[in-house]
């Protein structure tokens, strides 16, 4: 029994593939099939004429499908210049949910929230306001000297509705803590670009002169930068009492000229590495130490390599001697808070360029240290709240205030709620991630990397 097979041979001569598919030369080498043997022959298709006619249409018209295809084939929406608008429907989500949760926010049920906005597959999907007048809510506050109010002109005035939470007018809004995440962006972006060369266990006060500096000990020449990170410092300070209780080291640091001043005096209370302490004021360390260290200010550096590149506007307030308030005086808007998680989502990098490591991304979002609060069971990395659910965790930027930035990476959605609520306390942050879970429907978003 014998068989003819025909492999096809095309021969594109002086043609580059990228310029996409061109008719070409073609040959077909025939496989003769015996009883005895294989024997070979090639011919052109000149014999084969109707064959030849259809496999030089047929190939590039192949050709030319495949390059539809990936054309077609949806990548990642990158929102530097503004997200995408999209419906909840449209990417997974419950709408009824949202329009209920909306009700709630705007009813006061969660207190002071000045805006909510939810973001998945790359696409805003919801976005909602809602207006207070806080000249009249915080009027009295706004004249009386207090724990936030130590001055009672300029920015830190907690209550004047000139620089709270809105910034002059804008649509900025007060940041508060969710500064100390971002401050943390910045140093990876400075590792990873090869500004900032101090390892993390490096003792901190390497940049300081220990001359000036009271309270010294062991313990505290043990402090490293990656104890500032993590909160775990084991200075003294006492960061549990409401901001407006004159206990508060916060308000009181804030309430004295050299603020990093205060906080390296401040005496050892623990180990460092052993303890997690919420300390504002060591944070405020990484505005001195980042100028220390790289000759650069960290707003000015931000601005470059991250705020820029990722279409961020922002403000961002200074101490009374200057140094850049990495503790709490940020001033974004909500889209372009969400623009950090999104950021993060995707290992760092936007629109094709790597902005921060992914190593840093993954060692920030690790759980170093239990934080928890109250029933809140959050465990911390570099300047992320982690929140469980399930075995994965939620990862939070949170300010004072009701400031919220909220990362769910298994569901790729983001969700940001600004708030002005300084004297109660705001809504417990598990309360606002099953509401927003409940609103999740299964879906793969295209162009995603998760």
């Amino acid at each position: 029994m014998r068989g003819i097979e025909f492999e096809v041979v095309r021969e594109v001569l002086g043609h580059n593939p990228a310029d996409g598919p061109r008719f070409a030369n073609c040959a077909v080498q025939s496989t003769l099939t015996t009883g005895r043997g294989v024997m070979s022959n090639s011919v052109r298709l000149g014999s084969f004429g109707i064959l030849r006619l259809m496999l030089c249409i047929s190939l590039p018209l192949t050709s030319l499908a495949f390059a539809r295809d990936a054309a077609a084939r949806p990548s990642v929406p990158w929102p530097t210049n503004g997200w995408t608008k999209g419906t909840p429907a449209s990417v997974g989500l419950d709408e009824k949910v949202l329009l209920s949760f909306d009700d709630e926010l705007a009813s006061g049920k969660y207190k002071l929230i000045d805006s909510f906005h939810v973001f998945r597959c790359g696409e805003e999907v919801f976005a909602h306001t809602y207006a207070h007048d806080y000249g009249q809510i915080y009027g009295k506050e706004a004249k009386t000297k207090g724990p936030l109010n130590a001055r009672l002109t300029g920015p830190y005035n907690y209550f004047d509705p000139y620089w709270h939470p809105f910034y002059h007018g804008t649509d900025m809004h007060s940041m508060q803590s969710v500064s100390k995440t971002v401050t943390s962006v910045i140093y990876g972006i400075a590792i990873m670009r090869g500004d900032f060369k101090a390892g993390l266990d490096t003792p901190v006060l390497k940049f300081f002169d220990e001359a000036r500096v009271k309270n010294k000990d062991d313990r505290k020449r043990r402090i490293t930068l990656k104890n500032v990170l993590t909160m775990t410092t084991g200075l003294e300070w006492n960061e549990e009492v409401p901001y407006d209780d004159p206990r508060s080291d916060s308000s009181l640091m804030e309430a004295t000229d050299d603020w990093v001043q205060y906080v390296i005096d401040k005496p050892m209370a623990a180990e460092p590495g052993k303890v997690f302490n919420y300390s504002s004021g060591a944070t405020e360390l990484l505005a001195y130490i980042f100028q220390k260290e790289t000759g650069q200010d960290i707003d000015d550096y931000g601005d470059k390599y991250l705020f820029t590149p990722l279409g961020i506007k922002h403000h961002w307030k200074r101490t009374y001697l200057g140094v850049v308030d990495t503790e709490g005086g940020l001033y974004l808007n909500g889209e372009d808070l969400a623009k950090i998680g999104y950021l993060y989502l995707h290992g760092g990098m936007w629109e094709g360029k790597q902005i921060v490591s992914k190593e840093w991304v993954k060692e920030s979002l690790t759980p170093y240290i239990d934080a928890r609060e109250d029933s809140e069971p959050f465990k911390y990395g570099f300047k992320w709240w982690l929140y469980p659910a399930g075995e994965k965790f939620v990862w939070m930027a949170r300010g004072f205030g009701g400031q919220r930035l909220m990362v769910f990476p298994d569901e790729n959605l983001i969700a940001v709620f600004t708030g002005w609520e300084i004297i109660k306390d705001g809504a417990p942050a598990g309360d606002l991630v099953k509401r927003l879970l409940s609103a999740v429907k299964p879906t793969e978003c295209s162009g995603s990397n998760r």
